[in-house]
């Protein structure tokens, strides 16, 4: 068994990265299903307290921003730190800004409650923390792996945003965010305390992928071997082109994702679609995603260049969007929702795989970080305000749908402007 132990890094004969995977998997799972079911509560509160859909999905935008400038924090902290103690920290913050938001009465504590403190929380829960943990324990799985961790958003936005349309349809919107929050706390801190106790899998005697280290220490050695680290110094990837034309590939990536998130569900109510259908879309979207970062993770770690399958991921959200501009039903809203998903599923998958392979994954955490910080405040916090504004100045939301359709057209091709990796550790 002691053996077993030193190889795998737990007692089962399965490598403790497996076990992060699956953390990882669940931690994002709950995170982003409270978070992508803000759509199901726009019309509600719009129609309570008379507030428009710009001024409420600025709600969103906040919490984006936050999101972003905390996670170039957290970023640096998961390169030095087990991840658990981020993940309860978010867990907590996270629930108590979602109780909050069941309280709200004007525009202000709606952007205090759910944009700041929601942000703030999401961020140590989110994918720079899970998945650069994910990605410091493989190397020739990567894809893989991070892969498999990030269909949880896809899991969490199925299984959350339906039963969040259901909660809010039969018991009001302040239930809604209550529900979340309960969910949040208990599963969020439970979680992180099981599974995301570990670093990186040197500090355990091991290697990416389960190899283990020539006198490498016992996996539940609790200490980090003293060797000299990595270099941690970021100056030289801020320094490459190649980092700055991932960073706008997706950040207007995630303008077009977010404006979806937030506002499918009013334009298909708007289009006379039943709530629960309404709702049940964002549920569809999740459920595609599934399949997209399960495939474009299994086929980055079979190219030679995995730019090429983010801009397949690209262009198949691209062609979400024409379906969408001229969506009349239920079936066409999900004909939509599967093809976007399915693209989307992309971009968690590929985007800290991008990193790691052209930056190395000892900072994965520190790059991934900055990037988000500048994706989610170009793109995430942007997006939703841009659709809100174009629906309050022209009644409709095509203009916003006819932008998406545009940029992503942009970002298909700008991704393969990426120089060849330079090497992949």
């Amino acid at each position: 068994m002691a053996d077993e132990e030193r190889r795998t890094g737990s007692g089962t004969g399965l490598f403790w990265g497996w076990y992060v995977v699956l953390g990882a998997f669940l931690i994002q799972a709950i995170n982003y299903g409270a978070r992508y079911s803000f759509g199901v509560f726009v019309k509600p509160m719009a129609e309570e307290y008379g507030w428009s859909r710009s001024v409420i999905s600025a709600g969103m935008s906040v919490m984006v921003l936050a999101y972003g400038i905390a996670g170039v924090f957290t970023g640096r902290l998961a390169d030095r730190i087990a991840p658990r103690w981020i993940i309860t920290a978010g867990a907590v913050v996270m629930a108590a800004g979602l109780f909050l938001t069941a309280l709200i009465r004007e525009p202000w504590h709606l952007y205090v409650t759910y944009g700041v403190l929601g942000g703030v929380g999401a961020a140590c829960l989110g994918v720079v923390v899970c998945n650069s943990s994910v990605g410091k324990w493989f190397a020739r799985r990567r894809g893989l792996a991070i892969g498999l961790a990030s269909i949880g958003v896809g899991a969490g936005t199925m299984v959350t945003v339906p039963l969040a349309g259901y909660v809010v349809k039969v018991h009001g919107w302040q239930w809604g965010f209550a529900a979340i929050g309960a969910f949040v706390l208990i599963i969020g801190v439970g979680l992180s305390q099981w599974l995301m106790g570990r670093t990186k899998p040197e500090d355990y005697g091991l290697l990416p992928d389960g190899k283990e280290t020539a006198g490498g220490n016992p996996a539940s050695a609790p200490a980090p071997t003293s060797a000299p680290g990595p270099d941690l110094s970021l100056r030289p990837v801020l320094a490459d082109p190649q980092f700055w034309i991932i960073v706008a590939s997706y950040s207007l990536a995630v303008l077009a994702e977010m404006s979806v998130m937030v506002h499918l569900v009013p334009y298909a109510l708007d289009r006379q679609i039943d709530r629960v259908a309404a709702a049940s879309s964002l549920g569809a979207i999740g459920t595609a995603s599934i399949l997209g970062r399960f495939f474009f993770g299994w086929l980055c770690d079979r190219i030679r260049d995995a730019k090429y399958a983010a801009a397949l991921g690209f262009l198949i959200m691209a062609a979400g969007m024409l379906i969408l501009l001229n969506t009349t039903t239920a079936a066409v809203l999900f004909a939509h929702a599967l093809l976007f998903g399915f693209g989307y599923g992309s971009i968690t998958a590929l985007s800290p795989f991008l990193l790691a392979d052209r930056f190395g994954r000892h900072i994965l955490g520190a790059t991934y970080g900055i990037q988000v910080f500048f994706v989610m405040a170009i793109g995430g916090s942007t997006g939703p305000m841009i659709a809100g504004y174009l629906y309050d100045l022209t009644g409709s939301y095509r203009s916003a749908w006819l932008l998406n359709l545009a940029l992503l057209a942009v970002v298909t091709s700008l991704i393969l402007v990426l120089k060849k990796p330079r090497r992949r550790i």
